[in-house]
């Protein structure tokens, strides 16, 4: 097979994929996620294996563990954040207004002077704003709902999902083995080499991500909680589940935090300050500890490049999309740096004549 065959069959190969992801987006979610659950836990059956373990029983030890912790977190702080979410929801028209009413008696005055804006227009542009910004939230949050929702209700997740990942999780040896057979002969070392580095490239960031959320989340819930803020618990687990997209998780939580806290505490300002410390300490310890340790460089993409893969895949294919897009930009990272060294070892770039023309000149 010539060389522009083969890119004619991995392209016609990719636009066949993205199809299928389009057109059943909707029913695709307890999949993906039961596949993510089981290269999640792989590396920890593996590991069971060789200390002497069944595969059968290393995979039903570690599923009914995942379960466990799953379910414990759903009985014992779903509950709380629902809570939590729909008192902040009920809350959440007069917190703005108290915020507005405390800007204006303290800051806005000068700050409307500087800017040319009176008062009023001050007030209105800060009701416009807050109002696009819960617009935004709203249609995120529909967008979700509704690229989540799985045949014909959401509970479909819990009920197919850990199907899903005790079939992958026993039979992952298997599949990969299977894989690697139809791999072309004379490129296999070549393809081995380039599904090693995706490996690592996916396996570094989405393990050491979700670690690096779950422990900011668990740190942002527990010290808001402790200074007392009204939706701490709720603030600080939203923080850290969306720090997965750069700067935003912080930003967000950040943000939301410092405005209940303006509204709640003041003017007792050092309570303020406290909770500003809060996102302070755990921005330093996601900067120069967590990600350092737990993620580092493995993918190899830059935060805007991922932010611009997440959006691009939430909006092609919902949710699903959302979840497939750190894996596939990290895959397409691995492809681009492997073009990008061929070029620069080829002919095109480096200006060099073929042997044969040489030879005929």
């Amino acid at each position: 097979m010539t060389l522009r065959r083969q890119v004619q069959f991995w392209l016609l190969s990719l636009a066949v994929f993205c199809v299928f992801l389009y057109i059943f987006s909707g029913v695709l979610l307890p999949f993906v996620a039961g596949m993510a659950v089981a290269y999640l836990l792989d590396p920890v059956c593996d590991r069971l294996e060789r200390l002497g373990m069944d595969r059968l029983w290393a995979t039903l030890t570690i599923l009914f563990s995942f379960i466990l912790v799953l379910v414990l977190f759903f009985i014992l702080l779903v509950p709380v954040l629902g809570n939590q979410l729909a008192s902040f929801l009920e809350n959440f028209p007069d917190l703005v207004r108290r915020l507005q009413v405390l800007l204006q008696k303290y800051f806005p005055a000068n700050l409307a002077s500087l800017a040319g804006l009176s008062p009023e227009d001050l007030q209105a542009s800060m009701t416009d704003l807050i109002g696009q910004g819960a617009s935004f939230v709203g249609k995120l949050a529909q967008s979700i709902w509704s690229g989540g929702q799985a045949l014909l209700s959401i509970l479909s997740l819990f009920v197919i999902t850990p199907v899903v990942a005790f079939y992958l999780l026993l039979d992952w040896d298997h599949m990969v083995e299977r894989i690697d057979s139809w791999i072309p002969r004379d490129h296999l070392e070549e393809i081995r080499g380039l599904a090693r580095e995706m490996d690592a490239a996916v396996a570094g960031f989405v393990r050491g991500q979700v670690s690096v959320c779950v422990i900011l989340g668990i740190f942002y819930a527990v010290s808001l909680a402790l200074v007392g803020l009204n939706f701490g618990l709720l603030i600080g687990m939203a923080a850290g589940l969306v720090s997965f997209i750069p700067f935003v998780g912080a930003a967000l939580g950040f943000v939301l935090s410092i405005g209940v806290a303006l509204v709640q505490f003041w003017p007792d300002w050092p309570w303020i300050l406290v909770v500003g410390a809060v996102f302070a300490v755990g921005q330093f310890l996601e900067g120069n500890i967590l990600q350092p340790k737990l993620v580092g460089e493995s993918t190899g993409l830059h935060p805007v490049t991922l932010m611009f893969a997440l959006f691009a895949f939430g909006f092609l294919f919902g949710f699903v999309g959302m979840l497939i897009a750190v894996p596939a930009a990290a895959m397409i990272g691995v492809l681009a740096r492997f073009g990008l060294r061929q070029y620069l070892a080829s002919p095109v770039y480096k200006g060099i004549a073929p042997s044969s023309t040489a030879g005929e000149e």
